[in-house]
């Protein structure tokens, strides 16, 4: 009996899925536990595997597009089985459950789109008086009936590159074609419309990953009163000392490892800001699970370094390494970014010097990372060059108050200007 695979729910956060590919096509025989397609949540490209038997019998979201958990994904069932009938069962049932359906049922009315009114939807066609309106409809181009102009490809190709509108060029080939010697026709003359300046932009459909940024952090800035703490850093030891420290570590440690172990030891000892807003609660976290935010290319992603008071800066380094990597390749899984108590964002590898990042729920605190600068610092009465990096702390009032976001500035900052004391709470 064929059975309905329905758009899974792969992440807490999310509501819609986009299949990104289907590596099983209409006919196809599947079994259970081999791969069917890969899917698009908010958070990462996840493979879903089949969990029955059968002839894939109808696709239901085709590739690149999206579709809400619990709607049709496929059809399983035996090969030449009749499935009209359970199509049909949920096409009766989806008014319940999703009322703008009906609605799109009926936009076949639209069709009667005839005449050139297409003419003003183009973005970058300037406000044209009447008259001139009547001389393009005398010379109309043949157009086909889904609105495209018919053109050869040379035709096209050459309008292009010269900025011509072929909708504003008259063929003169067979039904009235548009071919090259038309398109060269419109050098310097009159009908050519190649305007020098003109609006123009690009529109992109948001992906679930953008929409879920959007909502997150809309909630997290506009519920969570946010206030900030700002503290420079002499980094003059911690850079020689990072050098030692790669001359014996069996993974190459950069200074955000070093961050991230060191904003771990001072949440140990300072409970008060490992904690997160819960409504009726504040929780208080014993764990260390710091987020790590790794820019990628639809946006912003924040895997997990877990227990990181636990974890030698070797192991570190690794671990946000390989999370880096499984983040841009969209190979992320729901527990790699699920769990943090605090986050570390750092843009010091751009070139920015300070900056206040939102806080990243449930989290009471996030620390922007500011890029290490050389520039003069007064020791001992006396100017000398030196090394710094500007920390913000972004706290959520509900949770920290200033006080005590100022003493875990401190604690952190005495860590990473005496790294004797940090690699004293672990190895290397």
């Amino acid at each position: 009996m064929a059975e309905i695979v329905r758009m899974p729910k792969l992440s807490d956060t999310m509501t819609e899925g986009v299949v990104a590919e289907w590596h099983k096509k209409v006919g196809d025989r599947v079994k259970s536990g081999e791969l069917l397609a890969e899917i698009e949540t908010d958070k990462a490209t996840m493979e879903f595997e089949s969990f029955q038997d059968g002839v894939l019998l109808h696709i239901g979201v085709e590739k690149g597009k999206s579709a809400p958990i619990d709607s049709i994904l496929a059809i399983l069932g035996a090969e030449g089985e009749d499935i009209k009938g359970l199509l049909a069962a949920e096409m009766e049932a989806a008014p319940k459950t999703a009322a703008p359906e009906p609605v799109k049922a009926a936009e076949p009315t639209a069709a009667p789109v005839a005449t050139p009114a297409p003419q003003p939807t183009i973005s970058n066609q300037p406000t044209a008086s009447p008259a001139p309106q009547a001389s393009i409809s005398s010379s109309q181009p043949a157009i086909s009936s889904d609105g495209r102009v018919l053109a050869s490809p040379l035709a096209k190709k050459l309008a292009e590159e010269k900025g011509i509108d072929l909708r504003r060029v008259k063929g003169s080939g067979d039904g009235g074609r548009i071919i090259k010697r038309d398109v060269d026709a419109q050098q310097g003359g009159a009908a050519a419309w190649a305007p020098v300046q003109q609006e123009a932009w690009r529109d992109e459909p948001v992906s679930q990953m953008r929409k879920t940024i959007a909502r997150r952090l809309g909630e997290s800035k506009f519920t969570a009163p946010h206030f900030y703490l700002t503290m420079r850093i002499d980094m003059g030891a911690m850079v020689d000392a990072r050098k030692a420290i790669n001359e014996v570590a069996s993974a190459k440690v950069s200074f955000n490892d070093i961050i991230i172990k060191a904003c771990a030891a001072a949440l140990k000892q300072h409970p008060a800001v490992n904690a997160s807003w819960r409504g009726d609660f504040i929780r208080y976290n014993s764990h260390v699970h710091i987020g790590v935010a790794v820019a990628v290319e639809e946006g912003l992603l924040v895997p997990v370094v877990r227990y990181a008071d636990t974890k030698t800066l070797s192991q570190i380094a690794t671990e946000v390494r390989d999370m880096a990597k499984k983040a841009h390749d969209k190979k992320l899984q729901p527990q790699d970014w699920e769990g943090n108590t605090f986050t570390v964002s750092n843009l010091g590898m751009f070139g920015i010097e300070e900056f206040t990042a939102i806080i990243n729920p449930p989290d009471a605190c996030i620390m922007a990372i500011g890029g290490i600068v050389e520039e003069p610092v007064v020791k001992n009465g006396q100017v000398i060059p030196g090394h710094t990096m500007r920390v913000t702390l972004s706290c959520d009032h509900r949770v920290v108050d200033g006080a005590k976001g100022s003493e875990f500035l401190q604690t952190f900052k005495k860590l990473m200007e005496n790294p004797v004391l940090l690699l004293g709470m672990g190895s290397i």
